[in-house]
């Protein structure tokens, strides 16, 4: 049996934990309650596609990841076994630390994690989802903008043709948050970002 390699012994430091599949939330409050950990997890209210249309949500910024801060020896096999966690990045063998100062960055925009709440501004050729209308459910790539009608232009695929149809602005919402995936970068070694 293998045994992880840890980064730095014996201190205080922050590390990313995946969580399972939705229940960032739910390892976060644990996390904190049942171990009395400092548990990082910022959030966005953004909008999002759903049967009745636009709605804004509260999402982690990191879908899956959250950081906790703690002497990792003396709490690794409580994290790995705490409900809704299901692993510390590693790399490996190396449960890398993630950087004080990018969790301190990471929190003078996410103050006492309140969620950060992001207008989307979308860009041409950003890839966007009609939420309602008739053609709600559809992916769309947005031509252009305009801003004084709060309508935008998109290309959508129609019977094998793409067209170009106008649409309410807050009709769409972003295909995907691209901040997702980069917890799992920010804890990599140093090498590893360069």
């Amino acid at each position: 049996m293998s045994h992880a390699v840890y980064s730095q012994p014996m201190e205080y430091a922050w590390y990313c934990a995946r969580t399972k599949q939705k229940r960032e939330f739910i390892a976060a409050g644990n996390l904190r309650k049942n171990l009395g950990m400092d548990v990082f997890l910022p959030r966005l209210r953004i909008e999002r596609a759903t049967q009745r249309g636009a709605v804004r949500v509260i999402e982690p910024l990191f879908p899956g990841y959250i950081f906790v801060r703690c002497v990792l020896e003396e709490k690794i096999n409580e994290i790995k076994y705490t409900n809704g966690i299901s692993t510390l990045v590693h790399f490996g063998l190396e449960i890398p630390k993630v950087a004080d100062s990018i969790i301190e960055e990471l929190q003078k925009y996410f103050e006492a994690e309140e969620p950060m709440t992001v207008e989307n501004h979308l860009l041409p050729g950003e890839e966007v989802e009609v939420a309602e209308g008739a053609f709600a459910g559809m992916s769309a790539y947005v031509l252009r903008s305009l801003p004084a009608r709060q309508r935008i232009q998109v290309l959508l695929d129609i019977l094998g043709q793409s067209t170009p149809v106008e649409v309410n602005r807050n009709s769409v919402v972003p295909a995907r948050n691209s901040l997702a995936y980069m917890a799992p970068i920010l804890a990599a070694p140093a090498m590893a970002r360069i």
